[in-house]
């Protein structure tokens, strides 16, 4: 059988297998998440008044060689990108999600990956963090019925930036490109003026 990723999907890899890969990679991430500083709330806070971009640089990184890896591994045949999981799009609810989880972060200095960080690295204002996000997914629950309708406003399916401009893959990837390189050199020339 020829080895097509995702290599669940193509029954080339076991679903067990895959878990414990999955299971080893997030360890992996989380490792080098701790490494980078991203484990304290004061780092990961830093980022929102301008103080320190390190974590801009590293998601922004993250984005473009994920990206460009994907472009490729379609190029080549090795991944099709029709069998990756996409969601669909819901533009309102995405937006206030997005807003929200952005006003959580500057509040709370964490984003809900590195709040499991900063908890296994013995921080406590992570557990409580991970506390205030596992009580906003009980109110979600709880008031589902009553915004449901709400959450298919600006449904488009699942859509990509290529095929929603109708462009190649690799010019939004080019686009994505030019934006990192541009947002780290003003990273790098606000960090200078700031001192």
């Amino acid at each position: 059988m020829n080895p097509v990723a995702p290599l669940v999907k193509t029954a080339f890899l076991d679903p067990e297998i895959n878990l414990a890969i999955a299971t080893l990679l997030g360890f992996g991430f989380g490792f080098f998440l701790e490494r980078a500083g991203f484990g304290s709330a004061k780092k990961l806070s830093a980022q929102w008044f301008g103080k320190d971009w390190s974590v801009f640089r590293v998601m922004f990184t993250g984005i473009v060689v994920a990206m460009l890896g994907i472009l490729t591994l379609d190029q080549l045949g090795i991944m099709p990108f029709g069998m990756l999981y996409l969601n669909s799009t819901y533009l309102l609810p995405q937006t206030i999600g997005g807003l929200m989880m952005g006003i959580g972060f500057v509040i709370g200095g964490y984003c809900p990956g590195t709040s499991f960080v900063g908890l296994a690295s013995g921080k406590l204002d992570a557990a409580f963090y991970i506390l205030g996000l596992v009580l906003g997914v009980f109110v979600f629950v709880e008031i589902w019925d009553f915004i449901e309708p709400l959450l298919q406003i600006g449904a488009m399916g699942k859509v990509t930036l290529f095929q929603f401009f109708g462009v190649s893959p690799w010019i939004i990837g080019f686009v994505v490109v030019l934006i990192a390189i541009g947002g780290t050199m003003f990273a790098n020339w606000f960090e200078q003026k700031k001192g």
